[in-house]
């Protein structure tokens, strides 16, 4: 019999009986499960232990996986490298111009003998006449293998960081007797996993312990309320759930795709696969009706019916549970659908810079062809020939072309070569983005609504002050200076009644203090006991967990954690702990000197009050008072209940209530050195830093003072949670917009707030009408019922160490240091992408300008553009791929932090911006129409003009041209650096690499190209003189720019700023959107902005792209939560 490390291989549970047992519930699940003989009997047909876990040896954790299935979901393959190529090819612009190019290329092969023809010319062009068609259809596979190549690699890194949230995601599992953090892809069928509030579960399992547990299911079936668990009635956890309140243990009994999650994910897979093939089928079944003929209303009504029909058989397929599933999903990431400021101002500006440059572009065309037209036919009266095509053709190719250019296909991989460099950057300073346009809206944050701890403290807690039989000490007293029976009672309730996994641990280096492992608060008062020369891990051996008869977990509604356990000599003893002014409201009795117990008046509770927690409070010290009960089932004490039965756990209120007091403790949690700087930095970049604590207002006050948020004298709010209430509800308790705007612009500290409290003022703030642009607001959170005000806020961030998974599944940023300072950092950079952004713009806009302008000219003046069609795709080459690659990469520099935020309003584009474009334009089309009509008597060299149009080859005059516009839009991609106004267009250009690597690698290009293009580019080799005049042109836009830098910016009209957009602006137009829609082709928009590509990659990359998707997941991290696997950021179909 086969063996794996000295048990048996066959396991007693088979995968298809686990399977079955998990999908029942309630009483039916516990009956089933009995039927196996209950929990522990399960726990040896698997082969583990309910304390001590698995060996986790190689040979069996492999063996389970081989027998059980992996933690792991199967990703979605990624597309390869040629489908990218043949999504790139789709673009309306680049199919015309493929077309034309190869009309061309065919037209130049023709030459019927029958034609008169100039002698020579005729040679010429058989010679030379393919070279234009060939050099189109090259350029555009270059655009198109970088636009596929740029998509490929920004699948990678995306799934690169996708990998890295989820290897973030640890759980807590017993091994070997020993609590381990793994990564949750390295659980297995048999482990014992500690789970806790807040938690996202990763596999099935059933309970072995479990302490007050609810989970939130919702995501599984749709049921909001809070589901209660126990051993005894409803033992059955699933993955992908939230563990909502309490504590607990659990065997896992089914992972990845065969927990109920992984097989609702299989089936919705199957779903979407389904549904995209009958959209598909359903397109071409449309368009095969349109060619025989237009779509009448009975036709279409016949097509949504079908359409009806397919969605509803597919609802029937999945089954109901698996459709609220997906419609959960779908609702949950609407929530973060709503177009970012950036999105909707670049959407707005690329449909106008779209509009002006396909009208430019039709213009060229037709007085090209008009020109050519009147001049072959009148002015020469000839007669068609069919090689006259040839010409139509190349008209053709100019002016798409020049939409080409026009189109602004480089922006949205400017922001998404931003976004992505942005992302990568910022993890090494702490930030873990998950929604890439959280990082750009960063950039607009005007508030933010931080955490105190952890995030401005740092969250090493320690006892520092305590009260103890009307004694008070500034430091830890020793055990003999306590009365015995007080110390004794003392020891057990802190080491009892904390969660068993908060520990203290030895730390690696002797040199640094012990590790605080779990909550800090409670790592605090185990170190009390620790200093106090006592162990409480003896303390907790004599009192396993599994002995207790009830624990009311802490909450945020209780502030208070109490556990029951069994009383020596029969009965039960109550232990708690909690914030201070609570627990002493519910205490009757308190030991006094030398361990004499006192009622404890009113008038004593006052006075602990005002000579005791106050003046720890204002030290910045949090206060816990440690109290306890006895139910005796004989005689009771003063301070004790007689009991003839076990007391009803579930009344809470009589339970808790009658307390002794043992004494009162005041923690300190530093503030962490850097926050006050960060504080400072905040408030001169135009950001409102407000405290949102559960402390006591003294503590929050003097934090508060300590971090700069306060400053003495000034005349700011400081409330609590009840008197903010107060404020902002009417007499029925409802919130009200005109109040709470009296309330949030001078509040900075908000203390016992509630999460309920957090996510009213979030709202409130982000809803006001009270200042001119909405406040953007940014808040930090940790617990799980923070998840509101995450999702809510504009920028959600959770702590990555003290938050809890469903925080984190709620954020759009992760903080994985829990500090204040990486807030500050992801500020600057989203800033940075904002002016990234602005750059190429500036950048871009000018060289379209120019561009377009000289086309639509030189067809009017000279009948022939001056830069050629090939030429114009290396420009667009330059100006699109390599420029916004050069200038997204820039480092962002504290400078940024000086400016007050954009706001939601302001364009895009600046008037100091449209100075420096109109400027740079002005420069640029002077220098290009004086040599394109006085260039040739200047130089000395024979003319261009109408070279082209009588058949003859390149030039030396129009190669200057495209030379001297190539050198000025070089240089200019100098002055493009600096938006704001600076003379220093050189300042920290070696900070980045890329810029000068590109910029150098253009250079060199272009010079191979003027001197070996020849006909392919349709240039001539220069001379070193004439190299030098372009070069002379080229610098003097540098020049040029200090001129224009000179005038000043109020001078220029505020009609020139481009680029204001809100998100409810354009909400309308959904680029990203593809369902099917019969009337598609009925509606002019459609078609108006079909070639508007750069939206619709846009949409994909900044709004839909989520790289952490929002339904849940079994057995996953946050990123790993039950999505569609993320797919390459890609130009989407229209």
């Amino acid at each position: 019999m086969a063996t794996i490390d000295g048990r048996p291989a066959q396991y007693g549970l088979t995968l298809k009986q686990l399977r079955e047992l998990m999908e029942l519930r309630g009483r039916e699940g516990v009956n089933k499960l009995n039927g196996y003989g209950g929990v522990q009997e399960v726990c040896k047909k698997l082969y583990t232990s309910p304390s001590e876990g698995l060996s986790g040896s190689v040979a069996d954790i492999q063996h389970r996986r081989d027998t059980f299935g992996s933690n792991m979901i199967p990703p979605k393959p990624p597309k390869t490298f040629l489908t990218l190529v043949w999504e790139a090819l789709q673009d309306v612009t680049l199919i015309i111009l493929e077309i034309a190019a190869l009309v061309s290329l065919g037209l130049s092969f023709y030459h019927p003998a029958d034609e008169d023809s100039e002698p020579g010319t005729e040679d010429d062009e058989a010679k030379y006449g393919w070279i234009e068609g060939l050099a189109i259809l090259i350029s555009v596979i270059v655009v198109v293998l970088v636009t596929a190549f740029n998509d490929y690699s920004k699948e990678r890194q995306f799934r690169g960081l996708q990998n890295r949230i989820e290897g973030e995601h640890k759980f807590s599992v017993i091994r070997q007797g020993e609590v381990k953090q793994i990564s949750v892809s390295d659980i297995v069928v048999g482990d014992i996993c500690q789970i806790k509030y807040g938690d996202l579960l990763p596999a099935d399992g059933i309970l072995i312990q479990s302490n007050d547990l609810k989970v939130d299911e919702s995501s599984l079936t749709g049921e909001s309320d809070h589901v209660k668990k126990g051993e005894s009635f409803d033992p059955m956890v699933l993955s992908g759930t939230h563990v909502m309140e309490g504590s607990g243990k659990m065997l896992v009994t089914a992972v990845g795709v065969n927990s109920q999650a992984g097989i609702i994910f299989t089936l919705l897979g199957a779903a979407v696969d389904q549904q995209e093939q009958e959209i598909k089928k359903m397109k071409k079944e449309a368009k095969k009706q349109r060619k025989k003929k237009s779509l009448s209303g009975d036709e279409t009504g016949d097509i949504t019916v079908n359409s009806h029909a397919v969605s509803k058989q597919q609802s029937v397929d999945g089954e109901n549970h698996h459709t609220s599933k997906s419609e959960t999903a779908t609702s949950h990431a609407e929530n973060k659908k709503e177009k970012s400021v950036l999105q909707a101002k670049l959407t707005k500006l690329a449909i106008q810079i779209g509009y002006a440059g396909s009208t430019i572009a039709v213009l060229t065309v037709i007085i090209l062809v008009i020109q050519f037209c009147v001049t072959t036919f009148y002015v020469q009266n000839k007669v068609w020939k069919n090689t006259y095509a040839g010409d139509l053709v190349r008209h053709l190719i100019i002016g798409v072309t020049v939409l080409v250019v026009a189109v602004p296909e480089g922006l949205p991989l400017a922001v998404t070569l931003s976004l992505a460099y942005s992302v990568k950057k910022m993890m090494k300073d702490n930030n873990l983005v998950r929604h890439l346009d959280a990082c750009e809206t960063m950039g607009n944050a005007t508030a933010i609504c931080s955490d105190k701890t952890g995030t401005l403290t740092t969250n090493r807690m320690t006892v520092v002050n305590s009260y103890l039989c009307e004694k008070l000490s500034k430091s830890v007293p020793s055990f003999s200076e306590i009365p015995s029976h007080v110390g004794q009672l003392l020891m057990q309730a802190i080491s009892i009644n904390s969660a068993y996994t908060s520990r203290i641990m030895p730390s690696q280096d002797p040199t640094e203090l012990p590790m605080q492992v779990g909550n800090k608060t409670e790592c605090a008062l185990l170190g009390f006991v620790v200093a106090l020369g006592k162990s409480y891990q003896t303390v907790r051996d004599d009192n396993p967990e599994d002995t207790f008869t009830r624990v009311y977990t802490f909450n945020s509604v209780r502030k208070s954690m109490s556990t029951v356990i069994p009383r020596q000599g029969g009965g039960y003893r109550l232990f708690t702990k909690g914030a201070s002014e609570i627990i002493m409201k519910k205490c009757a009795f308190i030991y006094g000197r030398d361990g004499n117990l006192e009622k404890f008046t009113r008038d004593m509770q006052e006075r602990l009050v005002k000579n005791v927690i106050e003046p720890m409070a204002c030290d910045g010290l949090r206060t816990i008072s440690i109290a306890y009960r006895d139910f005796v089932p004989g005689k009771a004490d003063i301070n004790q209940v007689h009991i003839d039965n076990e007391p009803n756990w579930e009344d809470e209120e009589n339970i808790v209530a009658n307390l002794t007091c043992l004494g009162i403790v005041g923690i300190e949690d530093p503030v962490r050195p850097e926050v006050p700087d960060a504080i400072k930095k905040c408030q001169k970049a135009g950001i409102t830093v407000r405290m949102v604590t559960g402390d006591n207002v003294n503590t929050a006050r003097s934090i508060a003072l300590k971090c700069g948020i306060l400053k003495p004298n000034e005349d700011f709010l400081i409330l609590e949670g009840k008197e903010f209430n107060r404020r902002i509800r009417d007499s029925h308790g409802e919130v009200q917009q005109h109040l709470l705007d009296k309330v949030w612009p001078k509040l900075r500290v908000l203390a016992r707030s509630s999460p309920t409290d957090k996510y009213t003022l979030v709202k409130g703030i982000i809803d006001s009408k009270a200042s001119a642009n909405r406040e953007v607001v940014a808040v930090t959170g940790d617990g799980t019922n923070d998840g509101p005000a995450l999702k809510k806020a504009d920028v959600g961030f959770a702590m990555g160490i003290a938050g809890t998974d469903v925080a984190k599944e709620a954020s759009d940023i992760i903080l994985t240091d829990d500090n204040f300072s990486s807030i500050v950092k992801a500020v600057m950079w989203g800033r940075n992408v904002y002016d990234s952004i602005a750059k190429f713009l500036q950048f871009q806009l000018t060289v379209n300008v120019v561009a377009v302008i000289v086309a639509f000219i030189g067809a009017c003046a000279v009948q022939d553009s001056p830069l050629k069609a090939v030429q114009m795709l290396w420009v667009n080459l330059i100006m699109d791929t390599l420029a916004s690659l050069a200038l997204a990469t820039e480092m962002p520099t504290p400078d940024l932090l000086l400016r007050k935020p954009y706001g939601r309003t302001k364009p895009l584009i600046s008037r100091t911006m449209m100075k420096n474009i109109l400027g740079q334009a002005i420069y640029q089309l002077a220098i290009i129409f004086m040599l394109l009509f006085v260039g040739d008597k200047m130089l000395d060299i024979p003319s261009g003009r109408g070279v082209a149009a009588a058949g003859g080859g390149p030039t030396q005059h129009f190669t200057i041209i495209f030379n001297t516009f190539v050198m000025m839009t070089l240089f200019n991609e100098f002055n493009a650096r600096k938006i704001h106004g600076q003379r220093n267009v050189f300042q920290g250009i070696f900070t980045n690499p890329i810029f000068y690597s590109i910029w150098i690698g253009t250079c060199l290009s272009q010079v191979v190209i003027i001197q070996y293009g020849k006909m392919a580019f349709s240039t001539k080799a220069l001379t070193v003189e004439q190299w030098m005049w372009c070069l002379f042109f080229g610098i003097g836009t540098l020049l040029w720019g200090q001129l224009v830098t000179t005038i000043p910016t109020r001078k220029i009209p505020k009609i020139l700023s481009w680029g204001r957009g809100q998100p409810d602006d354009i909400g309308a137009i959904n680029l990203g959107d593809e369902k099917f829609d019969p009337d598609s082709d009925k509606k002019p928009r459609a078609g108006q902005i079909l070639w508007i590509r750069g939206l619709t990659r846009l949409q994909t990359q900044t709004s839909n792209r989520t790289l952490v998707q929002n339904v849940s997941v079994t057995g996953r991290s946050p990123s790993q939560d039950y999505y569609m696997p993320v797919e390459p950021i890609r130009e989407t179909e229209v």
